[in-house]
């Protein structure tokens, strides 16, 4: 079958690779209709997750159609139209029961890794590198999915293809953001990224009562779109003191809610943003935290902070002090997407959720390379490439 595969450093490359098989009694076979680049894929592609493999498979946020079933799956059939969560759990272990799916026990099979880095391991992961499990991802034809009883989601009717694919991975994971990161009626809450899982977060904080949300970025057409689609208010960081905007829009206390939705390659003004690339360069640090240190310095005293971006590691200059003698709640994860999933496709098929907006630049799998281009480089106002595989 034809793959998108990692082969390098920033290259990509359309391939022929095996087609996936059964190999335990509770796996599924699918034949993927739509997969989305997200900007997590981005840390990989740029070297900055290291146990990445020439030849690996990239991709996991994607939907499509079961076209084999192992024999103790009980809960899908030939024919079922699903979407899959990006986060691979088995269902049934400690963490899984309570909802920290992301956390399984058992979803990881390549765990020695991640215990080295953080102590534990986490869940596993389609197209992730080998430290989360080394699963191959759903930029492909056909992907194999373990648990499948656990992971896979019917599609409401209702609910359109290109809808329902941000149900795998942005959707739930902006909603987490703003569940976790409480989100109550009448909150100020702030939203560092305007990408996909930003503008979920965003609109979650809405569904969820927030009396004012604020979505930053610098991109005009991501702030535009954050305007337009999702109905919040827009702060261009390039152009403004964002710490005082939002003491400014908050009562002069700062925003209940803080989320940071951009992750380890966080851009700032200035000449710091050059030497922190430098560091992360020289490998003396992995991540560069800009956009979660502006989130601790502008949350209100008493308030939190939710990391939704992919963090690998090491970070400089974080603001412990701040965290502490404010008083805040500091909380991280990725995403719990089997504890939001069909609550996220029955708010899609009431029209609560939309998502279809993200998908800017819609093309074969056979332009895989350019998709990521686009989207990495932010050309021709790419929010999402979406790739189909059987076009």
């Amino acid at each position: 079958m034809k793959a998108l595969v990692w082969e390098g450093v920033n290259e990509l490359a359309v391939e022929q690779v095996p087609d996936p098989r059964i190999l335990n009694r509770q796996d599924a076979v699918l034949k993927v209709s739509l997969s989305s680049v997200c900007g997590s894929d981005l840390h990989q592609i740029s070297g900055y997750i290291p146990f990445m493999r020439a030849g690996d498979v990239i991709g996991h946020e994607f939907m499509g159609e079961i076209v084999e079933v192992g024999p103790d799956v009980q809960r899908h059939r030939v024919g079922d139209r699903v979407v899959v969560c990006s986060v691979i759990a088995c269902g049934r272990c400690w963490y899984c029961e309570q909802g920290l799916f992301s956390l399984c026990d058992n979803g990881n099979t390549n765990p020695a890794i991640t215990e080295s880095l953080w102590g534990y391991h986490p869940a596993g992961i389609f197209g992730y590198s080998h430290a989360m499990g080394g699963f191959k991802g759903s930029h492909a034809e056909y992907v194999r999915l373990p648990f499948a009883d656990q992971i896979a989601f019917p599609v409401p009717d209702e609910v359109d293809d290109t809808t329902a694919l941000f149900a795998s991975d942005s959707a739930p994971t902006g909603w987490m953001g703003a569940d976790l990161g409480g989100v109550r009626p009448g909150d100020v809450v702030a939203v560092w990224g305007c990408g996909g899982v930003g503008q979920m977060a965003a609109r979650a904080a809405m569904l969820l009562g927030a009396e004012r949300v604020i979505a930053i970025d610098r991109f005009d057409y991501r702030l535009e779109m954050t305007e337009r689609e999702v109905g919040c208010e827009v702060l261009d960081y390039e152009k403004t003191d964002v710490d005082a905007e939002l003491r400014d829009r908050s009562g002069g206390r700062g925003p209940d809610v803080c989320i940071e939705a951009v992750g380890l390659e966080a851009h700032t003004p200035g000449p710091q943003y050059r030497f922190e690339q430098v560091k992360q360069q020289l490998r003396l640090e992995t991540d560069r935290p800009h956009a979660v240190r502006q989130a601790i310095l502008s949350c209100r005293k008493g308030g939190s902070v939710f990391v939704l971006g992919v963090f690998s590691a090491l970070v400089d200059k974080f603001p412990l002090g701040a965290v502490m003698n404010k008083g805040l709640t500091l909380r991280a994860a990725q995403q719990h997407g089997e504890r939001y999933i069909p609550m996220l496709l029955d708010r899609m098929a009431k029209g609560e959720l939309k998502t279809a907006h993200l998908a800017t630049h819609p093309m074969p799998l056979d332009e895989g390379p350019r998709g990521y281009d686009l989207f990495k480089n932010k050309k021709d106002g790419c929010v999402r490439s979406v790739f189909h595989p059987s076009a």
